[in-house]
């Protein structure tokens, strides 16, 4: 599959008649938040773990020198936290083309911190697009991660930020945290 996929996405899902619908985000939609919404809470989704598998050509690094970004992994049992939003169907005319280096709307539940849940939608990058990196030890995502800059700054911001948002969320990601260890031993 090509590595954009912002009309891929369009096709994807009909929201005639829909007034809103979540939006679960679990790496830069936690804390880049250029897009309005109506609602926004913490949540979770069941059976996937977040990785820094998928190369940012567009973003975070370059065609020539990509970076990495998170993408969601499945894993019986893994829970992954992140936060949602409550957005009208419009948003998604911007975040398909934010998010459309090789990232797919999927329909996922999503569980919020009081228990109650709800459908809603999620990117995931799957490993059949082209800019598709897969698993990699930490310590060589973390060398790459910081040499990596792109049009949205350097790739070892995006890393931070997250292990932040993840953190003050509440949130473990034993590899988001293992991969920000790596790239500090090595400032």
């Amino acid at each position: 599959m090509s590595s954009n996929t912002v009309e891929h996405n369009r096709r994807r899902h009909d929201f005639s008649g829909v007034e809103s619908i979540w939006l679960f985000g679990y790496g830069s939609l936690i804390y880049k938040v250029d897009f309005p919404y109506l609602e926004q809470k913490p949540a979770s989704i069941q059976g996937w773990t977040r990785r820094f598998w998928q190369g940012s050509h567009d973003h975070r690094g370059t065609p020539e020198a990509p970076g990495r970004v998170v993408t969601l992994i499945e894993q019986p049992g893994a829970t992954c936290k992140g936060m949602a939003y409550r957005v009208s169907p419009n948003v998604f005319e911007h975040l398909d083309v934010r998010e459309k280096n090789g990232y797919l709307r999927f329909t996922t539940t999503l569980t919020f911190d009081d228990g109650s849940e709800a459908e809603g939608l999620v990117y995931i990058a799957t490993e059949d697009n082209e800019a598709f990196l897969g698993r990699a030890p930490d310590a060589a995502i973390a060398r790459q991660i910081a040499t990596a800059t792109g049009p949205s700054g350097a790739n070892s911001e995006y890393l931070l930020r997250l292990a932040d948002s993840l953190r003050a969320l509440g949130a473990e990601c034993t590899h988001t945290f293992s991969v920000e260890a790596c790239l500090k031993a090595d400032a």
